[in-house]
């Protein structure tokens, strides 16, 4: 009896010769639709499913391939002989080989097609062929990828079939695309419906890159990414130099990729363990930037991660490139500057569209058999509604410099203390039990001068103390989410030392 494959793809990518190559190996090619057409005009041997079914293609081929003929074939366990028996007294052949893949129901969706065109490329005859032909893997394969053509007939030409392995492989492979395809359109009628928070939460990623290790050596990782990734996120970055990422290269860099999106005139961040070390910006020079967010703690931002939201030249090349740096991510480098770096052989060098605001996403937390999930705090604040709270109040200027400080606060890990001047960092308290401690910490680190810096928390004051030690460091301004029972003890604190504080009403908590 003649071999049959059964071939009905969306993705024609390699089908003609495919079938090319499995019509010479003897095989009768049962197909549908567009398929059938282009493998006749290049002329192959068709036969259609409907002769096959002797049941037409219907409801404007919405019913093509569900009929008993098709799945009794594909369903039929070969080494079963009363299922073999079966299929012979109904004159029903069984089917080797389903090369299907299905209709573009996310590239419809992305195209911002209307919901009726989105519907109807809801592939329903595609999944069954698949999952049938997938379940008996013992009998049938199953070829939904165009990259696997190959292997399948390479194995065919030398044995006549393929290996139980490979038919195994490529079921688990069928299986995982169809459960995409589901989690796809779930997710579809999820958003269509604004449900944030479904009773089953699907998630699909695909695999990046396998990674060295995780956060320490004994800790197996990978990097996987979401199937359609937005543009200025880590999974359309370009490497163009350097050691491949590690598991926090990518959380480090997603951290400053994070805070250097936050500014719209050129900026440089400078990351390490997923907190700033520093942050400048300058109207007119992404230099003067660097240098301001270098300058806050060079002793730390050895071995950090740099993300800079303008072009880099050469000149600031040369400069980042004294230090020891892990990465150094930009929108783009000039080939001067490429031509420094490439000296440093290891030095990761990254480009990524980061002159983009950032947009909200969710985030998701694995905790021991379970995954909490919350919106990013990308809220977008206007300093407008911010209440100065103090009987003084800031000058335009001192405002500026609040605005700038409570924009890197965010980005560091609680309790979180800063010290800013209206363009860049001068001293950061980060991680802290005690947000005295965070106050104490960040002085004791500082290079930079100081008083007549604003501070910034990302919480509430529980006491004065935070205030009083404020006031002893020469703080001109305080900015504060406020909401303390004792917000009234932290005000008449700062009215004592004549130190303006605004309350913006928002907390930033990052743990």
């Amino acid at each position: 009896m003649k071999k049959t494959v059964l071939i009905s793809v969306s993705d024609k990518t390699g089908v003609a010769d495919f079938a090319l190559a499995l019509s010479d190996l003897g095989f009768e090619i049962l197909s549908t639709g567009g398929t059938a057409r282009i493998l006749e005009k290049v002329g192959i041997p068709v036969t259609p499913v409907s002769k096959r079914t002797g049941f037409p293609e219907i409801l404007n081929g919405r019913v093509k391939t569900l009929h008993p003929v098709i799945h009794s074939g594909l369903l039929a366990d070969t080494g079963n002989p009363d299922h073999m028996t079966q299929i012979q007294n109904l004159g029903i052949a069984p089917i080797s080989i389903v090369c299907v893949n299905l209709y573009p129901f996310r590239e419809t969706v992305l195209s911002g097609a209307p919901e009726s065109e989105v519907i109807e490329n809801i592939d329903i005859g595609g999944p069954t062929l698949i999952r049938s032909s997938a379940k008996n893997f013992k009998s049938v394969t199953v070829v939904i990828d165009p990259v696997d053509y190959e292997e399948v007939l390479k194995q065919l030409r030398e044995s006549g079939k393929t290996t139980l392995a490979l038919r195994k492989e490529l079921a688990r492979k069928a299986f995982t695309h169809t459960a995409g395809y589901d989690i796809a359109i779930s997710g579809y009628f999820n958003r269509n419906l604004g449900i944030d928070h479904p009773e089953k939460l699907l998630l699909e990623f695909d695999h990046s890159q396998g990674l060295r290790y995780g956060e320490n050596p004994h800790q197996q990782a990978a990097f996987y990414a979401e199937t359609d990734p937005e543009p200025a996120s880590l999974p359309n970055l370009i490497q163009h130099q350097g050691k491949a990422l590690s598991y926090n290269n990518i959380m480090d860099t997603d951290a400053a990729v994070s805070m250097v999106r936050e500014f719209d005139i050129p900026t440089a961040v400078i990351v390490k363990h997923a907190n700033p070390c520093g942050i400048g910006r300058d109207a007119s020079s992404l230099m003067t930037a660097f240098q301001r967010a270098h300058s806050t703690d060079a002793q730390s931002a050895f071995g950090g991660i740099i993300a800079l939201n303008r072009k880099v030249d050469s000149k600031l090349a040369a400069l980042m490139a004294k230090n020891f740096v892990e990465v150094i991510v930009a929108p783009t480098f000039t080939e001067d500057a490429l031509e420094v770096f490439r000296k440093k052989k290891n030095l990761r060098i990254l480009t990524l569209p980061l002159n983009t605001p950032p947009t909200p996403f969710t985030q998701l937390k694995r905790v021991r058999s379970g995954i909490l999930l919350q919106e990013s705090d990308t809220i977008m604040e206007n300093p407008e509604d911010w209440k100065i709270s103090t009987d003084c109040k800031p000058d335009p200027e001192t405002m500026q410099a609040l605005a700038f400080s409570w924009t890197v606060v965010k980005h560091v890990k609680s309790n979180a203390i800063v010290f800013c001047r209206e363009n860049e960092t001068v001293a950061i308290g980060a991680g802290q039990m005690s947000r005295v401690d965070s106050v104490k910490i960040a002085v004791e680190k500082a290079v930079k001068e100081i008083r007549g810096s604003v501070l910034a928390s990302d919480a509430f004051f529980p006491f004065r103390d935070s205030i009083d030690a404020a006031a002893e460091f020469g703080v001109k301004a305080i900015i504060q989410p406020g909401g303390s029972i004792r917000d009234k003890e932290v005000i008449e604190a700062a009215n004592e030392h004549e130190i303006p504080m605004v309350f913006t009403g928002i907390r930033h908590f990052r743990h």
